[in-house]
């Protein structure tokens, strides 16, 4: 890579340049192995003569920062003692962030769990994403008369994927869209974010599922907003609890996280009717409803009418990969020139050879081959998770039931038990599941969500059992 070197004056250049590159070797900046750019290409650089370059790495290399391979060129030497990269040491700066920031926890590296029973809700299976499609698909939109002259594309994404995904939710979920309603986004949290960004004003209510999914309650409130917890009960969110304050309300109805409920007819029709009432935005998430094992599917807030109250959010996380970081949201027409001006301002767009495979991957029906192909597999995880705590955990935990989504919520029996605790005590046998109360502000509930779309059907029986030992 390039190397920057400042140069003040004429004066001992060549001590200079040996400074400067003996300290970013001691600081961590040019790493062990790392290779120096030649002397004549460096010299060229700054404007100096190639023999006050060679003097200076000839005096690095005689002190051990540098070695040369003939014919190859001069690197970093192996074996210094590094500090590493700036910051790693806590440098001490007067910049502080909002209080808000030190109240949430660290940031997830999600890719680390490295459970021996990977029991987290929300992730799919990796083994079975169809990598074949997906590179044939991605490689045509990697080809130069694709690419085109590379520029950006309209902020509400490819104009592909856009109508796409709209036929998609409109027979799949009987969502009524237009690919002019559908903005592309880099997952379901950014498409929350868009919503709040052009509809919110700092200060202003906004209600919640309690519990509920936390990175968006914890967006939110990140975001200046004031957040009111309201409380789920079987038939989902407690619409009577909503305040008429709030302007936003975010909901799973389909598959209510983490509980499990759908949302009953009536209180979706409540739901409605409130919106209505106190002129608010419901933020109807979708986020795994594809999953239906039995029974007819529900229908979402957004196919109920009232079209200008919802904003129906869904990403491509759970069908396929989250590290595709895909999903979209259909919002109303009222919001939807602001949206488009807010998703260039936040980042352009969303990366468009992604999102024309991912169009392709539609298209051609392989999306919907492999949402079928899926299905079968979590139906018969989903039934194996249900039947083994039905028939071992009798009296120590109690399954919700539920008949979609890629996890499965079973509650304590004990009122003195501590889930959190006892999901300590699973990791360190090997067991990974999400403890239930820590995603509730005011309505804890105890208990455990169990994922079953990372683990394969052959580990789960004994990953269950694994679980059993644990509990108290």
């Amino acid at each position: 890579m390039d190397l920057h070197v400042r140069l003040d004056g004429r004066g001992d250049l060549s001590g200079q340049l040996y400074r400067q590159v003996r300290a970013a070797i001691l600081a961590g900046r040019l790493p062990a192995g790392q290779p120096l750019p030649p002397t004549r290409e460096l010299a060229g650089d700054l404007g100096i003569a190639r023999n006050t370059v060679s003097m200076a790495y000839d005096r690095l290399a005689a002190e051990g920062f540098l070695t040369a391979r003939p014919g190859v060129g001069t690197f970093v030497a192996d074996g210094l003692a590094q500090d590493g990269p700036p910051g790693d040491d806590g440098d001490q700066v007067a910049l502080a962030p909002r209080a808000v920031w030190a109240g949430l926890p660290e940031a997830a590296d999600l890719a680390a769990a490295d459970a021996e029973y990977d029991f987290r809700p929300g992730v799919p299976d990796a083994t079975l994403f169809p990598y074949a499609a997906w590179r044939r698909v991605t490689t045509r939109q990697l080809r130069a008369s694709a690419v085109g002259t590379g520029a950006h594309i309209a902020s509400a994404g490819h104009p592909a994927l856009r109508a796409a995904i709209a036929r998609h939710v409109a027979v799949a979920r009987g969502v009524p869209a237009s690919a002019g309603d559908v903005i592309v986004t880099s997952g379901s949290q950014q498409a929350v974010d868009l919503l709040a960004r052009v509809l919110l004003a700092p200060g202003d209510v906004v209600a919640v599922e309690d519990p509920g999914y936390p990175l968006p309650r914890k967006l939110l409130t990140a975001s200046g907003y004031s957040v009111v917890p309201v409380p789920v009960d079987g038939d989902g969110l407690v619409v009577g609890a909503l305040p008429d304050a709030a302007r936003l309300v975010y909901v799973t109805p389909s598959h209510q996280f983490p509980l499990g409920p759908s949302m009953s007819l009536g209180r979706r029709l409540a739901l409605l009717e409130w919106a209505r009432r106190t002129g608010a935005l419901i933020v109807e998430d979708d986020y795994d409803s594809e999953f239906r094992f039995a029974g007819r599917p529900f229908e979402p807030l957004a196919g109920l009418g009232a079209a200008g109250h919802v904003a129906y959010v869904g990403s491509f996380s759970k069908t396929l990969l989250p590290t595709l970081r895909l999903g979209f949201v259909v919002a109303p027409r009222s919001l939807r020139d602001a949206m488009h001006k807010a998703k260039q301002l936040l980042d352009w767009h969303t990366a468009v050879p992604a999102q024309a495979a991912l169009a392709e991957l539609i298209d051609e029906g392989l999306f919907a081959r492999h949402l079928k192909a899926m299905r079968r597999v979590y139906a018969r995880r989903h039934h194996l998770v249900t039947s083994l705590l039905r028939r071992d955990f009798a009296g120590r935990l109690e399954p919700v039931p539920s008949l979609v989504g890629l996890h499965v919520t079973a509650l304590l029996t004990d009122p003195s038990a501590d889930d959190v605790e006892v999901a300590a005590r699973a990791r360190s046998a090997g067991v990974e599941v999400l403890p239930l109360s820590p995603l509730a502000v005011t309505h804890p509930v105890r208990g455990l969500a169990l994922g079953y779309g990372a683990i394969a059907e052959d580990r789960i029986a004994a990953g269950l059992a694994r679980l059993r030992e644990t509990l108290p």
